[in-house]
């Protein structure tokens, strides 16, 4: 394996040393890494290399019961506490459709793949940490009191890579995609978007109409989608609560789209993140990093769905 590493591993671990309160995400952005490269450090010394194997892992991780699984960006971060069931494997797109763990995956940003292993307070804490191709995490499972750990070792030592070579090999991350001037397909884009019978179409109709999704909102009409203060996804929250009203929350990574469905309990503000703070379900979400929010209402054929989305500055 041809491996890239941009500070020697000893540098790595005395950061790690001399940082002991920082989170490993937040360090790796302080020494101007990627989080697989301080990850990767550590291999057969704390982490291990796995072959990722999207059937052999997704497909068989039912057998370790209850775990947690994570999947964050740099304004969110979605935690599910459930089981990996009801897998559904795909080369564009797999599917985890359990009970409480409801992900979207895209196998191509599935690149790097650890396991992790962690001592936290005199207790070894393990993890399963994925990885996209320019060292950006894409998902991460973490076992539990709940979870079987012989069934956990047993599906780990199945997937254990030949090559525990500490270092990783990175690419840059994609740029930008560059969307089209939205100018002249404004009445293209009501047509396709009156005509939709289901949300997932969305996503189809601005890719052919090179747009992005903001683009869309902003020309659309206010029939279909119109601007709140970024604080009213706060509001909305809230709201949830009072009146008990089942919500979806979708957080996505570059390659993984989580999703909770159901009513919400506990939501707590604490600086600049609001938290949902339940059994199965907790969400952080930096309200500092939400530069527009958007109402927006889709046609499906059981009527509209309306989902309020927030956008930071990129």
């Amino acid at each position: 394996m041809n491996v890239h590493i941009s500070l020697n591993n000893q540098d790595i671990k005395r950061a790690r040393a001399n940082n002991p309160g920082l989170r490993e995400r937040d360090l790796a952005n302080k020494l101007d890494i990627s989080e697989a490269e301080f990850v990767a450090a550590w291999c057969g010394d704390g982490s291990r290399r796995l072959a990722l194997d999207m059937d052999g892992l997704f497909g068989k991780l039912s057998s370790v019961g209850e775990v947690m699984a994570l999947t964050r960006n740099e304004g969110a971060v979605h935690e599910k506490i459930g089981v990996f069931e009801n897998y559904y494997g795909g080369g564009h797109a797999s599917m985890m459709l359990g009970e409480q763990i409801d992900t979207r995956m895209f196998p191509k940003h599935f690149v790097h793949a650890f396991e992790v292993r962690k001592e936290v307070e005199g207790e070894v804490k393990h993890s399963i940490q994925i990885f996209d191709a320019a060292g950006d995490a894409v998902q991460k499972i973490h076992a539990r009191a709940g979870t079987d750990m012989d069934a956990w070792s047993a599906l780990l030592k199945a997937l254990v890579h030949e090559d525990q070579t500490p270092g990783v090999s990175i690419v840059p991350a994609p740029a930008p995609i560059r969307h089209h001037d939205p100018v002249g397909v404004t009445q293209e884009l009501r047509s396709r978007w009156e005509k939709m019978t289901d949300t997932h179409q969305f996503v189809v109709i601005i890719r052919k109409l090179g747009l992005s999704r903001l683009q869309a909102c902003q020309i659309i009409g206010k029939d279909f989608a119109w601007p709140v203060e970024p604080r009213s996804v706060e509001t909305m929250l809230h709201e949830s609560v009072q009146e008990a009203l089942p919500i979806m929350c979708f957080v996505g990574s570059r390659g993984c789209i989580q999703i909770h469905s159901g009513p919400i309990e506990n939501v707590k503000p604490m600086g600049p993140w609001l938290n949902v703070m339940d059994k199965t379900f907790h969400l952080h979400l930096r309200m500092d990093h939400i530069h527009e929010a958007w109402v927006v209402r889709k046609p499906t054929d059981k009527g509209h769905v309306t989902s309020v989305e927030a956008y930071d500055d990129k």
